[in-house]
């Protein structure tokens, strides 16, 4: 984790390197958990998952399920993608540690795996692709979609911390 230089391939995918700084930034805060973060990552994912369902990554078991019940009690649905680790390979670079972007298949999982490089190994991280759940012609514009499952998440936590003596 920390300041990696990424040779910026496609100027399309700037907000990656933004949401990098955030991560990065997160976890330096102190006293984090998890970080979980939101974002109109990848058109990829709009192909994959269409407009009603995100997609979520994950390094941790615990968190990805957590994330997945509470999308699916608040109506945020989500669908957990792997991180698939060769394809890592793709974002490999000679001129930095590594280009911000991957070849020319599994964009959403190339991107998840570009972000997952700036949060430390063992802090619990998801990363929830909402390009084609943040907006709705049917509804109108934007969705608002995550919140309620953010919301969701954070109300099962503090519910668990009493039982957990925290």
């Amino acid at each position: 984790m920390g300041c990696l230089p990424a040779l910026v391939c496609f100027l399309d995918a700037e907000g990656r390197l933004s949401l990098a700084d955030a991560l990065v930034f997160a976890e330096k805060l102190g006293n984090v958990d998890a970080i979980v973060d939101l974002a109109t990552l990848t058109g990829a994912m709009i192909v994959s998952l269409g407009h009603d369902v995100a997609g979520l990554f994950s390094n941790n078991d615990d968190l990805a399920e957590a994330l997945t019940a509470s999308g699916k009690a608040s109506g945020d649905p989500m669908w957990r993608l792997p991180l698939v680790e060769s394809y890592r390979e793709g974002l490999k670079s000679a001129l930095a540690d590594m280009n911000n972007i991957g070849g020319k298949g599994a964009g959403s999982i190339t991107a998840a795996l570009f972000l997952r490089e700036f949060v430390s190994k063992g802090m619990p991280w998801a990363h929830i692709d909402i390009a084609g759940t943040a907006w709705s012609e049917k509804k109108g514009g934007a969705t608002g979609y995550g919140v309620r499952a953010l919301c969701h998440w954070v109300a099962s936590l503090e519910a668990a911390a009493p039982a957990a003596g925290k």
